[in-house]
């Protein structure tokens, strides 16, 4: 009898040892389901630096999909680039439209949240110079990167200033630069450049000679990517890019549509804390010029 009770017991023990080891077990794979579910991949912002014979480009590359986004920001008074993203307590930030440094004005727009905070109109000296009076209309209808939210999801475009939103679209940001690079080079179309019998009578931006250079561009996913060209410090007079050289590059990098920023002594581009300035004086210094206008990321 005490043999039976004693094999009751086993196969009783036994039981209970199975059954708390497939509980384990089913436990473990539903928390390891869970947990590929509860944590998915994210593409992260991607900071690279490219060493060429005539510059050294810093890159920025902003996933269409990851949690960050990109807006414009206008400062009161002409800052440094890393003194702007400070106070807006962010990680990167780059140059953005044209201005006036003798008034402090804004020659480029600027959109913040569907309302306009940088208006080239209300700058007398841009508007009244005879100048300019030839290719005001073109320069009013410059390219701009746009922000919109569609529907639920947020779309970034390149277009000129007079182009129409698109259906079921709100442009929430707005900053304007140019001339276009991809998918053509706008310059005349933008009141950059002017020719007259083939000859070229008006270039705004030494389009053509090696100087530092700024520029927003979107990937064919619908990502941006900033970048900015810097001068070699050993080749002051020599180095840069020019506009032609600045579109093929980002071309190279994936870029469909790209426009170029306030440049030259203006090219200032920040990230994690450090500043990388593009222009170099004649003696190889850098140039650290204070702009009215930057991108950030938020």
């Amino acid at each position: 009898m005490k043999k039976l009770w004693l094999l009751f017991w086993i196969l009783v023990s036994s039981l209970g040892v199975a059954v708390v080891l497939f509980s384990n077990v089913q436990n473990r794979a539903t928390k390891a389901s869970y947990q590929a579910i509860e944590s998915p991949l994210q593409p992260e912002i991607a900071y690279k630096s490219y060493t060429l014979p005539q510059s050294v480009v810093h890159t920025l590359l902003i996933p269409k999909t990851s949690r960050f986004s990109v807006k414009p920001v206008v400062s009161p008074t002409l800052k440094l680039v890393e003194n702007i993203a400070t106070k807006h307590q962010t990680f990167a930030a780059i140059n953005g439209g044209f201005f006036d440094p003798a008034n402090q004005k804004t020659t480029s727009i600027v959109i913040r949240e569907g309302g306009l905070i940088a208006d080239p109109k209300l700058n007398e000296r841009f508007i009244n110079n005879p100048k300019n009076a030839p290719y005001l209309d073109k320069m009013l209808n410059r390219s701009e990167l746009r922000r919109y939210i569609c529907g639920g999801t947020i779309r970034y475009d390149i277009t000129l200033r007079n182009e129409p939103i698109p259906d079921s679209c709100r442009l929430v940001d707005a900053l304007g630069g140019g001339p276009s690079l991809l998918p053509e080079l706008g310059l005349i179309k933008e009141g950059f450049v002017a020719l007259e019998k083939g000859t070229i009578i008006r270039d705004a931006l030494g389009s053509n000679q090696l100087n530092a250079r700024t520029a927003v561009g979107i990937t064919v996913d619908g990502s941006l990517l900033w970048v900015m060209v810097a001068q070699k410090p050993e080749n002051p007079t020599i180095s840069g890019m020019s506009l032609p050289e600045l579109a093929k590059f980002m071309k190279s990098l994936g870029v469909e549509k790209t426009m170029n920023l306030n440049g030259g002594s203006s090219s200032s581009f920040y990230y994690k804390g450090q500043t990388f300035y593009g222009r170099v004086d004649s003696k190889g210094k850098r140039v650290k010029r204070p702009v009215k206008s930057v991108l950030l990321v938020f």
